[in-house]
Parts: structure tokens; C-alpha cells; sequence
């Protein structure tokens, strides 16, 4: 390491320790627009209505299940300063890319095909195409981290299927509603 590394702040991560992101599975996720901004639509009656941003962030969500070998999209949301969504990573034998050995991300260390990868690919081409429309290149859209939570059971994947269902019909009472 060199003096460099070790001067530098270590960030915090919120990730289940030790937890192998890039595991079979089912995960929810939720990432908020830079400083909760409502970049992305407007709530009416009830149902989410997305703007031009909006639009590119569930047309990338789409691209994410269907270029991504392993990983199937399950229920999602846009809302107007976040997103929620659930991710499966199906066990990749069938198709002939049998998943490696656990492995743990660290900064500035992608693990191929992990839930941190798919997250942080998604929110840069997010990024690009929305700053591309607004001509700000380099301007934030994402904040810095998402929330993600390991779906353990059935039960639990339909609690959040239904949350994420509701969310725009609830937005009036969302912890993420603005002021």
C-alpha cells in the first residue's frame, strides 16, 4: 500500500459483511436521485407518471436484465427521486458460466457479475444518457450508495413485491417524499 492509499478516508460500506454479493439469489434495492431530487417524474393519483430522465432510468433497468447472463429482474419501480427493484441472480450452471468462488468487493476492486458491478453500471449509464438530455455532463444523478437488502424467503419477496407495487399509490407517506 502505498502512502497514498493509507492517508485516504476509508468509506463506510453498508453491505453485508463478508456476504458474497455475486451469489444466487433475490436482493431489493433502493436508490435515491442526488440529494432526493425529483429528477425522474411526479406522482398523479396515485400512479407514477416518468419524464424524459424517468424514462431512460426503467429503459436501462430493462437493459440490465437482458444483458446481464445470471440475473433476471423481478418487480420494479420508479419513483420521481428513487427507485426500488428487485434483482435475481439465478445459479449460472444451465449456462455453462458456473459461478467462481465467494468473493468480496472492495473498493475499487469490481467483482464481475456481483450485485455492487450491476448496481454501479446501471447508475453510470443512467447517468450518462440523463446528462447527455440535460447537456451537464459530469453532473450528479445517483446518490453516492444504494440500500440493499439479501431476500431470504418467499414470504419476504412478496412483502416487498407488494411494497414496491403500492410505493406510488403511498408516495404521500414515503420516508423519501419530499418536504
Amino acid at each position: 500500500m502505498n502512502t497514498y492509499e493509507s492517508e485516504r478516508p476509508r468509506r463506510r460500506s453498508i453491505r453485508l459483511p463478508g456476504y458474497d454479493y455475486s451469489k444466487a439469489g433475490a436482493y431489493f434495492l433502493t436508490i435515491c436521485a442526488h440529494e432526493k431530487q425529483q429528477l425522474f417524474g411526479k406522482v398523479e393519483d396515485g400512479n407514477t407518471v416518468l419524464n424524459d430522465a424517468g424514462r431512460i432510468v426503467n429503459s436501462e433497468w430493462l437493459k440490465t436484465g437482458k444483458i446481464r447472463i445470471g440475473i433476471e429482474l423481478d418487480d420494479w419501480v420508479v419513483m420521481p427521486n428513487h427507485f426500488h427493484g428487485i434483482l435475481v441472480f439465478t445459479d449460472r450452471a444451465e449456462t455453462g458460466t458456473a459461478r467462481r468462488a465467494p468473493t468480496v468487493e472492495r473498493f475499487g476492486k469490481p467483482v464481475h457479475g456481483s450485485l455492487p458491478t450491476v448496481v454501479r453500471s446501471f447508475k453510470s449509464a443512467v447517468t450518462k444518457r440523463i446528462n447527455q438530455i440535460r447537456q451537464k455532463p459530469g453532473m450528479p444523478v445517483w446518490q453516492r450508495n444504494y440500500w440493499d437488502r439479501v431476500i431470504r424467503d418467499a414470504s419476504e419477496l412478496d412483502r416487498l413485491r407488494e411494497y414496491i407495487q403500492v410505493n406510488p399509490a403511498q408516495w404521500e407517506t414515503d420516508q423519501l417524499y419530499p418536504p
